[in-house]
């Protein structure tokens, strides 16, 4: 898959992309992320990419000319179709939802905002698409850009180690994930929990299920109201809210 991102500061890019599991995506060519200075499609002798805003106000904004010549260099370039997308607080909210429907692409085009935001023209004539991390201001577009190469690439076949990996992480399914343990058994008083040590992969399958709808239920119970749930978890649930009913009445 093909990630192309126009900024301003393209260095902010190199480590997190020649770290881990991305580096080792890219390494392996199943991503492949190409980063474009804006300021390199400018003309005058500053590489003036911001302008104050027509009818005054605070900050600056983006130009658009040197934005639609970064975009239009790639689209030359392109033997795939790439969506844009533009990194924006106004954008709607980046979802696990989104993300799987974004690792279908061939190849996404970022566009990182600055300042206080971009022309609207480029809005209205190569932006397919605004996305926002979440309901804060960021500095840019980069941080946030960075955040849909990684939850993407992670849904790339062979880009984890274990193909189920991405499947138990929380929101895939619309649950949160279910607790880890690994060694020591004891650590400070506190123990691994027997079911994960008994082989039996049937209870602990269904131990990780309900510590899952557990977790869901006690820190994000929104996510419930659009899960679709089996007659399993319905009765999951059950005893969760009893065995939590049990708890506050002993605390009385």
């Amino acid at each position: 898959m093909f990630f192309e991102i126009l900024t301003l500061f393209p260095e902010m890019f190199v480590g997190p992309f020649s770290e881990s599991i991305l580096k080792r995506a890219r390494q392996n060519d199943l991503i492949n992320i190409n980063t474009v200075n804006i300021r390199d499609f400018t003309e005058d002798k500053h590489h003036t990419t911001d302008e104050p805003p027509y009818g005054g106000g605070a900050g600056m904004v983006l130009k658009a000319e040197p934005i639609f010549k970064a975009w239009q260099s790639l689209q030359a370039k392109r033997d795939v179709q790439s969506k844009t997308i533009l990194m924006s607080p106004q954008g709607k909210q980046l979802t696990q939802k989104k993300v799987k429907e974004l690792s279908q692409e061939k190849a996404l085009t970022l566009i990182c905002g600055h300042y206080e935001g971009i022309d609207e023209r480029i809005r209205e004539t190569i932006v397919d698409e605004e996305i926002s991390i979440g309901d804060y201001v960021l500095t840019g577009g980069e941080l946030p850009a960075m955040v849909l190469v990684d939850s993407v690439s992670r849904l790339l076949t062979g880009v984890l180690g274990a193909a189920a990996s991405s499947q138990q992480d929380s929101f895939y399914n619309g649950l949160l994930e279910h607790p880890h343990y690994t060694r020591p058994r004891e650590f400070r008083g506190l123990k691994v929990p027997e079911i994960l040590l008994s082989g039996n992969h049937q209870l602990i399958e269904r131990w990780r299920r309900k510590e899952s709808l557990k977790r869901t239920f006690l820190r994000r119970k929104d996510l419930l109201e659009t899960k679709k749930l089996t007659d399993q978890d319905l009765e999951l649930l059950a005893e969760i809210k009893l065995e939590l009913k049990g708890e506050f009445d002993g605390q009385d």
